[in-house]
């Protein structure tokens, strides 16, 4: 019998890649419906949107975490990074931990 799994059954590099694919996907789309949406559009939907929160629609408020401005929703929990936000947060503790090896695996290929 092989070691290369059930037949039936994807290896995790076959899912990985397809996640990837599903993830260009969906970048690719979204590039193009800001492309297409008028400016106009986009200002309304930022003044409808900001500092809103994506889970339950209330307003958030900054704090300061690490030198990082967090966004936080204090009606349902939520705790929300802008680009960029989380790499700084965990850059600061200095750690080569599992965070650090998710974030090594989601940065675009060619960076170092």
């Amino acid at each position: 019998m092989s070691d290369r799994g059930a037949p039936n059954k994807p290896s995790q590099t076959e899912d990985e890649y397809f996640v990837r694919e599903d993830a260009e996907k969906k970048r690719k789309l979204a590039i193009q419906v800001k492309r297409e949406t008028k400016e106009s559009e986009l200002k309304a939907l930022k003044d409808l949107h900001f500092m809103h929160c994506p889970k339950c629609g209330l307003g958030m408020q900054e704090v300061k975490y690490k030198h990082v401005d967090v966004d936080v929703c204090f009606a349902c929990g939520g705790v929300f990074l802008d680009k960029g936000e989380l790499e700084h947060i965990t850059l600061k503790e200095d750690s080569k931990g599992v965070m650090s090896s998710i974030l090594n695996w989601l940065k675009p290929e060619g960076k170092p």
